[in-house]
C-alpha cells in the first residue's frame, strides 16, 4: 500500500546547518531531519489514506541512514498496516542566504557617523553596533534573507554592509526614532539585471547627535538635563527652576552638549531640609545647599554638575 524510493537525498547547509525541505531551509536536529525526509517521500496507493506513521532508523555512517516507516492506512473504511524503507543520504550544500553572506553580497551600506566634528567615541561605536546587530537578529527571525555582511571601522565612524535595501532603510529610520539622528540616502547604479532592469546599491548616512538622554545640555541659553530623545524631538528639564519643556525635532539641532551623563559627579547628602538638601561638594568637600524639585527624594548621594563655578543638582 505504501512505497518509498530507493534513496532520498537530504541537503544540509555546511555553514548554518539547516536542511532543505522543498524550497525552504529549516533548522532541525539531524535525526529529526532524516526521519522527516523519509516520511515526506512516502507515497500511498489510490483509495488509501495514511492515518498514522512510526519510524525507526539505522545509521550506517555519518552521511547514510536506513529508515523504516511503519504506516497505518485507511482503505475504504478498513485499517491496514504496511512497512517500507529507504536510504537517506545527507548531501553537503550551501543555502542561498549563506552563499550570499560568504560571497560578501550586500545591497546597502549603513554609515554611522557623529554630527559633531571628530569621530564616534568608543562608547557610541559599541552602542551603535550593538543596536544594529540586535535589530538585524530580530528581523532575521522572520526573514532569513536579512543579514549583516560585514562591519568596518573607518575614519569618523563605522560602515555596516547589509543584505537588503529595505533593511538599510528601516535601520536608518530606527536610528532617527531612537536617537533623533539625521539621515540621508544616496543611490549608486551598479549594473543591470538579466532582464535589463537597473541595479542600485543605497548608502544610508546616519549622523548621531553628540548628546544622549541624561546628558546636561544648553538649550535656548538655559542649562538643562535632556530627559527624553525620540523621533519626534525631546524633552529637557531646566536645572535652574526644574521646569520641563518639549523640544520639537526641528529645534533639536540647537541643543549643545555641556556635560555627559557619565561625567556627572556624585555628591554625598548630609542633610535634608524641605525644598533643599545639603551636600558635600565633590571637588573640595565644602558644604553646599542645593534646591530640589517638588516631590524629589534624595538618597545617600545625588548627581551634580558645576556651571560657572556653581554646583547644581541633576535630578
Amino acid at each position: 500500500m505504501t512505497e518509498l524510493p530507493h534513496h532520498v537525498d537530504l541537503r544540509v547547509c555546511t555553514n548554518c546547518g539547516e536542511y532543505l525541505f522543498g524550497d525552504r531551509w529549516l533548522k532541525k536536529d539531524e535525526v529529526t531531519a532524516v526521519l522527516d525526509a523519509a516520511v515526506n517521500s512516502l507515497s500511498v496507493i489510490r483509495d488509501a489514506k495514511i492515518v498514522d506513521v512510526e519510524t525507526s532508523y539505522e545509521c550506517q555512517d555519518p552521511y547514510v541512514y536506513v529508515v523504516h516507516v511503519y504506516s497505518k492506512c485507511d482503505v475504504m473504511g478498513y485499517i491496514a498496516e504496511d512497512e517500507s524503507s529507504t536510504i537517506v543520504r545527507i548531501k553537503n550544500n550551501v543555502c542561498k542566504r549563506c552563499s550570499r553572506q560568504l560571497g560578501s553580497y550586500y545591497e546597502a551600506i549603513l554609515q554611522i557617523r557623529t554630527g559633531a566634528k571628530g569621530s564616534l567615541t568608543p562608547e557610541q561605536r559599541e552602542e551603535s553596533l550593538a543596536f544594529t546587530e540586535d535589530y538585524v537578529n530580530r528581523a532575521a527571525q522572520t526573514n532569513k534573507s536579512l543579514f549583516i555582511t560585514k562591519m568596518e571601522i573607518v575614519t569618523g565612524g563605522v560602515d555596516v554592509y547589509l543584505s537588503s535595501i529595505s533593511l538599510g532603510k528601516n535601520l536608518a529610520k530606527e536610528f532617527s526614532e531612537r536617537y533623533c539622528a539625521e539621515t540621508k540616502e544616496s543611490p549608486k547604479l551598479v549594473g543591470q539585471t538579466t532582464d535589463g532592469q537597473d541595479m542600485y546599491r543605497l548608502t544610508y548616512l546616519v549622523r548621531l547627535p553628540e548628546y544622549h538622554q541624561g546628558d546636561v545640555v544648553v538649550f535656548e541659553g538655559r542649562y538643562c538635563k535632556l530627559t527624553r530623545v525620540s523621533g519626534n524631538g525631546g524633552r529637557v528639564l531646566d536645572l535652574m527652576n526644574f521646569r520641563e519643556k518639549s523640544v520639537r525635532k526641528s529645534d533639536m539641532t540647537e541643543i549643545k552638549l555641556y556635560e555627559k551623563a557619565e561625567d556627572l559627579k556624585e555628591a554625598t547628602v548630609v542633610n535634608t531640609m524641605g525644598s533643599e538638601i545639603q551636600v558635600l561638594h565633590p571637588d573640595n568637600y565644602s558644604t553646599v545647599d542645593l534646591r530640589v524639585p517638588e516631590g524629589y527624594e534624595a538618597g545617600e548621594s545625588v548627581l551634580t554638575v558645576v556651571i560657572e563655578d556653581v554646583l547644581y543638582l541633576v535630578p
